[in-house]
């Protein structure tokens, strides 16, 4: 009888309780309402022609066709977003590295710094860029005026084919440094000090201990960073539309600042949404294919 008694009490706790999902339900409706609605729509405008003024046309793979062959700049936009990703994402991690080791440190007034550090990061993309771009001006800019001092003759920083892109990279590694840097900051705190201690009694230097230590125990924040600094450097979008356009000769024309143009300037939201999924296949591979490396190299314990 008791032995009844439990089974049928263990029947009604398993029957379906709906008010869970009904809390859920603002939630979820709001997620399909601004996450599953748009990217479906945009997976469907990438197969019609469409101008916003007009009903979406279906045409098929046209838009592919024309992005691979048809395109004039897609491959030379391509190309600069890899340039741009290649170049800056290194420079960020190490330049982001740096300061961690050196702020991790017990100094007085070490906060200060730290907070110094990450003040852009915090600060309007927008705001910034028209900082960079009085930095960069080829008459009066701060920067031409140093490089007076070494000798170095003025330049058209943002208005030459090969300095823009350099020049945009720059400003965008002091941009996000800070970002990384507290990251790699909070796993540098987590490594414990036993462990160089008892390095430094086997003898071991700096650099050994930076090599042996350091790197191994640091590798999941490592990989973190790269993943998102990876994703981040194929979205960039403000820095380019503030400082040059995608100019001079779209030598700083990225795959985002081509997108927007498209949708935005020439009304081709076909063709935009195309180029933004794309994006996106381009982001999930490259993504995909870190992670799965990173099992040869992540260390997630000693």
């Amino acid at each position: 009888m008791a032995a009844a008694a439990a089974t049928a009490g263990a029947t009604r706790r398993r029957r379906f309780d709906p008010s869970g999902y009904l809390f859920l339900l603002p939630s979820l409706l709001a997620f399909c309402v601004f996450i599953v609605f748009p990217v479906a729509a945009s997976f469907y405008l990438t197969f019609t022609k469409y101008d916003i003024l007009t009903p979406p046309t279906f045409i098929g793979l046209k838009n592919f066709e024309y992005m691979l062959t048809g395109d004039p700049i897609f491959w030379k936009v391509l190309g600069n977003t890899i340039y741009y990703s290649v170049a800056q994402v290194p420079l960020n991690l190490v330049v982001a590295l740096g300061l961690a080791m050196a702020l991790n440190q017990r100094l007085h007034g070490v906060v200060v710094y730290r907070t110094l550090y990450f003040v852009p990061v915090v600060s309007s993309i927008i705001a910034v860029a028209i900082v960079w771009r009085w930095v960069y001006d080829g008459d009066w800019g701060i920067l031409n005026w140093l490089l007076s001092f070494v000798g170095i003759p003025k330049h058209n920083w943002l208005f030459e084919p090969a300095l823009a892109m350099p020049s945009v990279i720059a400003m965008n590694v002091w941009k996000n440094m800070g970002y990384n840097m507290v990251l790699f900051l909070a796993g540098l705190q987590g490594i414990p000090e036993v462990y160089y201690e008892a390095a430094k009694i086997d003898g071991a230097r700096s650099w050994h201990l930076f090599r042996h230590i350091t790197l191994p125990l640091l590798s999941p924040v490592m990989l973190f960073v790269l993943v998102i600094s990876v994703i981040n450097s194929f979205q960039v979008f403000g820095a380019i539309y503030i400082l040059t356009k995608g100019g001079p000769l779209d030598a700083t024309n990225v795959l985002v600042y081509h997108l927007y143009f498209k949708a935005f300037q020439e009304l081709q939201m076909g063709y935009a949404a195309a180029l933004a999924w794309v994006l996106f296949s381009f982001l999930f591979v490259i993504t995909l294919v870190q992670t799965r490396l990173s099992k040869s190299w992540v260390h997630y314990g000693v």
